[in-house]
């Protein structure tokens, strides 16, 4: 039933969109936090509230196409001990959150897939969906380009000047991404390394089994 599945993929990313993205935030935080930053702390951004952390526009992108973003979480690196290895840390906990709640839905997916009850059916897919939009999510803030997170972690092999530099044009290089995703020249690679990342989390949750589906 196309018209079910077209449903249900909005009642995930709406499910992605109060609970993933706040995660995402809330991790950059935390982990900032731990390493000597206060900033989102006094700030009020270590919640999972999600109105503390949504965007209108990255929201809407979020439940149109499956990708977005929130208001990022404030970092002061001057705070970090080794500024190049606070800021990696810090920007590679969003990314990994989502993978962990990628992971964690499809456990649950599989439980629901090994039930074999067609009432369920309409959840298995609900999960899976929170599955790959967790993985693209994933994959999508891992891209070497500014403002995302990949753009930080890849200070670790760059010269903080050099950094610097490139993110005076930060907003120009994430219009240009902008269009480059409009125009769809990223769909291909995005896709690969979003099914990798779906088969290495069946694999990493082989206990349950795997294999027993595929991604088109």
């Amino acid at each position: 039933m196309p018209g079910l599945e077209v449903l249900l993929q909005y009642v995930s990313r709406a499910i992605v969109l109060l609970l993933a993205l706040p995660v995402h935030e809330c991790a950059h935080g935390w982990v900032a936090y731990k390493l000597g930053d206060p900033t989102a702390k006094n700030e009020g951004r270590l919640t999972l509230n999600p109105f503390k952390h949504l965007d209108l526009f990255g929201s809407l992108m979020i439940l149109l196409v499956g990708i977005g973003y929130a208001k990022p979480v404030p970092i002061n690196p001057y705070y970090f001990k080794n500024r190049k290895y606070g800021m990696a840390l810090t920007a590679l906990a969003g990314p990994m959150s989502n993978l962990i709640m990628a992971y964690l839905a499809m456990i649950v997916m599989k439980v629901i897939w090994l039930l074999n009850s067609v009432i369920l059916w309409p959840l298995f897919l609900v999960f899976q969906y929170i599955v790959l939009i967790n993985i693209s999510l994933a994959v999508f803030n891992l891209l070497p380009i500014p403002p995302l997170d990949g753009s930080r972690i890849a200070t670790l092999f760059l010269k903080e000047e050099t950094y610097f530099k490139i993110m005076r044009y930060e907003r120009y290089i994430m219009f240009g991404m902008l269009i480059i995703l409009y125009l769809g020249l990223l769909d291909g690679p995005l896709w690969f390394l979003q099914k990798a990342g779906f088969y290495l989390l069946d694999i990493l949750s082989g206990f349950l089994g795997h294999g027993f589906w595929t991604l088109g």
